[in-house]
């Protein structure tokens, strides 16, 4: 609990006050000190890359407290910990880096008056120490590089740059990008005020046009790269809708990616990082197109729209809307750029518009407000406030954001920038951006699918919670330090944007009685920022965004990073000593438990998904359950306009926006990539982008590659073309054949398969409704189809692959022990037909058991039929038996009540939870490797992050 003692304050962002704040305690205990609670261990941290065997890091005998995971203590030591490894300077204990980050604003809060008394101050300090020692919060990367350290004191990941139609402005453009990406930042700028390459420069000539300019600054942000950075630089360049060179703009990677192809397929090395990718352009940024109302509007109606001059504003153009939106969608098709940016969304929610309009973003497009500024974020462990009962701890949320939102603002008053221009506009405006992490873990372990009513809600409810209680905060601020400088000219409209905000929260239609509490609080904190704000102003312009939280997720041993749901439900884990295991995500039976089922059947289950790493037929779940399990890859994966309501439904609640990637599968359609970027509009989204499945060339077809390059040196001088076509192999006369006869959600039909005699199917024939209906006429020409195509030699597998979990009516229950509920008669179908003509090494890739295999699975925890016991000795030697000891007692640690039945040893070749999810399903992820560690990284919001290191491919 927090409150502030008056008196006179001298307002803005350097005075000092005679008024500070009362901080009350939330989690700390007098006289106690938070390290004094938690029980400290050494461990050795030894990072390698697991393709070359190289040792990239070491570093022994490193203090963490016991509960931490391996993994995070590792991505901290590597990333975080300052100093020359080896040398007396070299930090070698959490408790060092936290006190370094918390003493300096500690320190600043005191100089510059946050505190009431040194009192205040010290619980402060404890409150601020103990959260992040618990992982409760994480600052983003640049405050644990810098702060505390001889470095200047960057405090901000996220920066945003202007360009002017000149060549001094253009260069000064590569200077400060370039200064940006070499201390290991992000910047984003907005194009669309250099003159388009069809109008004239003063002197006569044409001018060059911004994609031109594109060129440098992308060789600029590939050279730095090279010079030594461990991963890409990040950056984003926006072209406004209506520039005459938008056309250009929009197809430039596109094409770049077609080259990619074409000089892959002739043996050059074009992955991600690879030797020859330095010849094709554009690909250090993301572009995304900056569309307005009245461009959407015209694609909506079918309309023309006007292309228009960047120096007198005149139409030079008139195109068809449509058309253009349709280039926009078929390049993201292609190459997943560019992305879109909702101009008229973003600046009808921006607060500041009398000093100027909202333009661009940083890289991974949460952070979006005036031009040379920046933003400092930091991160809430969503989980971390879900209670043993199953509410969210509604109180000890706000004051922790209460807590997080002071410390973020008093950094400010210390942080170093790196150009002038944007240090004075962060000061005068401090732009903030608190967010969270963990949001798909907390609906998974609340029992709601992240595509659900009742998912949308919580996430509505808690980020309207976090934002208004930032803003309340701030209101408190700007009574005891001043608002900000800029707040004076931007009264009115900053008001009418938190006004927007509180109405938002009222509108949200509340699910259960856990988003309701929440609901309820939001809207109490959204009523007392209106009412001290209207009394004390704002002290900062900007208080929220949603991040990716890649490394910092890590840092806090979160299962999702920002807003995404999970990536899986098995997950590699790193275990001390080494070894690492196979476990099903703790959030699982947690879910199970709110969900009502008892211990045996969660055993079975979380059994279950540890052998399949998904829920589809597990014994004894529920089917309205399975939505609750639903991940961003995998068997059952989040459909693409699942993430779009998402993200509209946080949206209003968020000052800046979100940083997510639709993911769409490669067999997605360019009209489905424009539904989603036109639905993305309609529901009020500010920014907005898609990734198709192998979309992009990458590290998955190096060995391909490498295998045509070898075959091409020896092949002959003269090249033989051989063509090879299949040909069919037709049953006998006389063949045997099996009929079943089955029942699904309560249709009835008919199924004969008939094999060749030396085994094998061959034929199948289906009996479906009455004689002459269309239903039976489209059964028998799929029944012909598909033994056509058994006949040329299209595996069984194939169709199994493809047809089973194909979801429609009728569907339910059906009469046969074996497949207890279908999803379709195509499901039930293709399942019998694996049960009965598939090897069982095959069914078990497939995740098809019998009903007598899945019963031996749950007495002897084995699907493999019963026979000698002359290997038993060999199950498991006795490295993976200590290894399944040591995972199964952290998963005890952490509460998961099946921690036996859901651990196991991982895989030889998998080192990150992708590349266990990879193995397990059978599946290619389409995700870069890792620079540092070289294992495949995970989506986190529009970037990569590695499990293994912490790196990123984008923004900290």
């Amino acid at each position: 609990m927090t409150e502030t003692v008056s008196g006179p304050a001298r307002g803005g962002a350097r005075g000092r006050s005679t008024k500070g704040l009362k901080i009350g305690r939330i989690f700390t205990t007098p006289g106690t000190h938070p390290y004094d609670e938690v029980t400290w261990e050494r461990r050795d941290v030894v990072q390698q890359n697991w393709r070359t065997g190289e040792t990239v890091f070491e570093q022994r005998g490193v203090e963490f407290p016991d509960f931490w995971s391996v993994n995070a203590s590792t991505i901290v030591t590597t990333k975080y910990f300052r100093g020359a490894v080896g040398s007396a300077d070299r930090e070698a204990s959490l408790r060092q880096l936290i006190d370094r980050v918390v003493s300096t604003y500690r320190e600043a809060g005191e100089k510059y008056g946050y505190f009431a008394t040194a009192a205040d101050a010290e619980i402060f300090d404890h409150e601020l120490t103990w959260m992040l020692l618990h992982q409760y919060f994480s600052f983003n990367s640049p405050v644990w590089f810098n702060v505390g350290t001889p470095a200047p004191q960057q405090v901000s990941a996220c920066f945003i740059l202007a360009v002017d139609d000149s060549m001094d402005s253009i260069l000064n453009w590569y200077k400060e990008e370039g200064l940006i990406f070499k201390g290991g930042s992000g910047s984003g700028v907005n194009l669309s005020r250099i003159r388009a390459s069809r109008e004239l420069l003063s002197s006569g000539g044409t001018a060059s046009g911004p994609v031109s300019f594109m060129r440098g600054a992308d060789a600029s942000a590939g050279t730095i790269k090279s010079g030594g950075a461990t991963r890409r630089a990040a950056k984003m360049v926006i072209l406004d809708v209506d520039h005459p060179d938008i056309e250009e703009f929009i197809e430039t990677k596109a094409r770049e990616e077609e080259k990619i192809r074409a000089l892959r397929d002739a043996g050059f090395d074009m992955d991600l990082g690879g030797k020859d990718i330095v010849s094709v352009q554009y690909q250090n940024a993301n572009n995304s197109v900056r569309a307005s109302d009245e461009f959407m509007r015209a694609v909506e109606s079918g309309t023309t729209f006007g292309l228009r001059g960047r120096q007198n504003g005149d139409v030079l153009e008139e195109v068809d809307a449509k058309s253009l939106f349709r280039k926009i969608a078929d390049a993201a098709w292609a190459c997943a750029d560019p992305g879109m940016q909702y101009d008229d969304t973003i600046n009808d929610w921006h607060t500041c518009p009398e000093t100027g309009r909202i333009t661009a973003s940083n890289p991974c497009s949460e952070y979006m407000h005036l031009d040379n500024s920046s933003c400092n974020l930091a991160s809430l462990n969503l989980l971390k406030f879900l209670r043993e009962d199953g509410r969210f701890d509604v109180d000890t949320f706000a004051r922790a954001v209460e807590v997080v939102i002071t410390a973020m603002d008093i950094s400010i008053c210390f942080a170093d920038f790196p150009t002038e221009a944007i240090g004075e506009t962060t000061r005068d405006y401090r732009q903030l951006g608190i967010g969270y992490a963990n949001l798909g873990a907390l609906l998974m372990a609340t029992g709601h699918g992240y595509d659900s009513d009742g998912g949308r809600a919580l996430a509505a409810a808690i980020s309207s919670l976090m934002t208004g209680t930032a803003y309340k905060r701030s209101a408190e601020l700007a009574g005891v330090v001043g608002p900000y400088a800029g707040y004076a000219r931007n009264a009115s409209p900053h008001q009418r944007v938190i006004r927007k905000h509180a109405a938002a929260n009222d509108a949200v239609r509340s699910v259960g009685t856990l988003d309701r509490e929440v609901l309820e609080a939001a809207g109490s904190a959204w009523d007392a920022a209106v009412k001290i704000g209207t009394k004390n102003g704002y002290r900062n312009a900007q208080a929220s965004v949603i991040a990716p939280t890649g490394t910092i997720g890590l840092a806090m041993d979160c299962d999702t990073t920002g807003i995404e749901p999970d990536l899986a439900l098995v997950k590699f884990k790193k275990l001390v000593g080494g070894g690492s295991m196979q476990i099903v995500n703790n959030t699982i039976p947690r879910a199970l438990v709110k969900l009502g089922y008892q211990q045996e059947p969660i055993e079975a289950i979380v059994e279950y998904i540890a052998e399949h790493g998904h829920v589809v037929d597990a014994p004894g779940l529920k089917l309205e359950h399975y939505e609750v399990f639903d991940c961003a890859m995998g068997a059952r994966a989040i459909r693409p306009m699942g993430h779009v309501k998402m993200m509209a439904a946080v949206q209003p609640f968020v000052s800046g926006a979100i940083s997510k990637t639709v993911n769409m599968p490669e067999t997605a359609t360019v009209e489905e990539v424009e539904e989603i970027y036109f639905q993305g509009w309609k529901l009020g989204l500010k920014a907005l982008a898609i990734y198709r499945d192998n979309c992009k060339v990458g590290q998955p077809l190096s060995d391909a590659r490498a295998k045509k390059a070898e075959v091409a040196t020896e092949a002959p001088e003269k090249e033989v073309v051989v063509e090879y076509r299949p040909t069919r192999r037709r049953l006998p006369k006389s063949r045997p054949s099996r009929t079943t006869s089955f029942t699904v959600g309560g249709a009835e039909g008919y199924m004969t398969a008939g094999s060749y005699p030396d085994d094998g199917l061959g034929e199948v024939f289906l009996k479906l409704g009455k004689q002459g209906s269309t239903l039976a006429g489209v059964m028998d020409a799929f029944s012909i189809a598909i033994s056509i195509a058994l006949q040329y030699g299209v595996p069984l597998e194939t169709f199994v692959q493809k047809f089973t979990n194909l979801r429609f009516e009728p569907a339910g229950m059906t009469d046969d022990p074996d497949v207890r509920m279908s999803q379709s008669i195509m499901d039930y179908i293709f399942r019998r037909l694996a049960l009965d003509y598939l090897p069982f090494e095959t069914r078990v890739a497939l995740g098809i058991h019998s009903a007598e295999e899945r019963q031996r699975q749950l007495e002897t925890g084995s699907y493999e039929p019963v026979e000698s016991d002359d290997a038993a000795g060999d199950a498991g030697d006795a490295s993976s038996l200590k290894q399944g000891e040591a995972a199964a007692a952290e998963q005890t640690e952490a509460g998961s009540p099946t921690a036996v039945s859901a651990a196991k040893p991982a895989p030889v070749k998998a080192h990150t939870s992708t590349e266990l999810l990879e193995a397990i399903q059978g599946t290619t992820a389409d995700a870069p490797l890792c620079f540092t560690c070289g294992t495949k990284m995970r989506p986190a919001g529009s970037c990569f992050v590695c499990e293994g290191c912490g790196s990123t491919s984008g923004c900290s």
